[in-house]
């Protein structure tokens, strides 16, 4: 029988949080091996921003995290801000660029963060376990972990094992499953930053327009966001809807403004005088595709020029088309969501470590705890500061 190893930490989960955290424990000259069930670390790295990776934003500031505890992600996201991994990224000269609202993409290829990541790992002592299954987890003094390649003891164990999102990349319950054998609760969870599914008698009159986007204003509650909004087979998708995605209840509709930002009920009265032989289908089709105008004049019965239609009318129409209120059946689940709602209750975790306040030594950090970012590397910048967090103190 082999004899078990012994570290000062153990770090399950080789993604964005488990890296950082491991690199930077290793930086403070802690022996740390970190276990990935995986092949290859990164997996969910790679795939990110199209394969460029959105590995951060400028604008993540705490009001953009969604959490029962709104105020706990504020010390570890001061402590490590985008412009820290920013400095990483140039220190090692990857080429990168802004492309909108604050959003950072490499250049190149997302394998460059992941290469990245490995070298840090390499140069702080870390070692990288791959392919390393773990089976079961005790803690008689310091925490014991056995897997397929062995047994490892330390007194800090840090579980960076992810959401529920995106299972053919590995996702499980696993860190789930850990915080219960331990006592540590566990907010509900949900797909977060997922396509919404519309009920079959909504979604016939769109199937057949899927693949065609137009700018909106989605709204989910008290929450809005402005940027695309794109028709699937299955219903609607897009960085608005995703975005509202996160702040969506079941049961409850949202609402497109297809004109933000415009009076639109004046400008079809003074359409109505100025080009009175204007059809509806004619004038949407200045601002929507042609086949989305003609399926929503279609819908609406709006087939009179505008000249012959009656003010009372052109007012409803604006009303609809700002405050076009949509049924909503479903999401498309974990297969399509880019991160999982809930998780590890931060009530059970210091904001500045990261550690279990009931457990000392046990940590949890990234996608696997109650804090969800926005859509554009939110996400990223989270793992990366709650990574460091539990890193800087194990």
């Amino acid at each position: 029988m082999t004899a078990a190893e012994t570290f000062d930490a153990v770090v399950i989960g080789g993604g964005a949080a488990g890296l950082m955290c491991a690199i930077e424990a290793g930086k403070r000259g802690r022996q740390v091996t970190l276990l990935e069930h995986n092949p290859t670390v990164g997996k969910k790295i790679r795939i990110s921003g199209g394969g460029r990776c959105n590995f951060t934003n400028l604008n993540a500031e705490p009001a953009r995290y969604i959490s029962k505890n709104p105020r706990f992600a504020h010390s570890a996201l001061a402590r490590f801000a985008p412009t820290d991994f920013i400095a990483l990224v140039e220190k090692h000269g990857i080429a990168y660029h802004e492309k909108k609202l604050g959003q950072l993409f490499c250049d190149e290829s997302a394998q460059q963060i992941i290469d990245m990541l490995v070298a840090e790992c390499a140069e702080a002592g870390v070692e990288v376990r791959t392919g390393c299954r773990v089976e079961t987890v005790e803690k008689p003094d310091g925490f014991v972990v056995h897997t397929n390649q062995g047994t490892f003891n330390a007194p800090a164990l840090v579980v960076a094992t992810g959401g529920l999102s995106i299972p053919p990349l590995g996702a499980t319950d696993f860190g789930y499953e850990l915080a219960e054998q331990f006592g540590v609760p566990v907010i509900d969870c949900a797909p977060g930053l997922v396509p919404l599914t519309l009920p079959e008698e909504d979604l016939r009159g769109l199937r057949d327009l899927s693949g065609i986007s137009f700018d909106a204003v989605a709204t989910a509650g008290k929450t809005r966001f402005a940027e695309a909004v794109l028709i699937t087979h299955r219903g609607l998708s897009g960085p608005a809807i995703l975005q509202v995605s996160s702040y969506w209840e079941p049961g409850s509709p949202i609402v497109l403004n297809l004109f933000p930002e415009t009076r639109l009920e004046d400008e079809l009265l003074d359409a109505k005088r100025t080009r009175p032989r204007t059809t509806p289908r004619t004038w949407l089709a200045q601002h929507l595709s042609t086949r989305f105008a003609e399926r929503l004049c279609a819908h609406h019965g709006w087939s009179r020029p505008l000249g012959e239609t009656a003010d009372a009318t052109l007012r409803a129409m604006a009303r609809q088309l700002q405050h076009w209120e949509i049924s909503i059946r479903g999401t498309e689940g974990y297969a399509k969501a880019e991160v999982t709602r809930g998780g590890i209750d931060t009530r059970a975790l210091s904001p500045k470590t990261m550690e279990t306040r009931e457990v000392p030594g046990l940590y949890f950090i990234g996608e696997a705890v109650d804090v969800t970012g926005w859509l554009g590397g939110y996400n990223f910048q989270w793992a990366w500061a709650s990574g460091a967090a539990a890193g800087r103190a194990v």
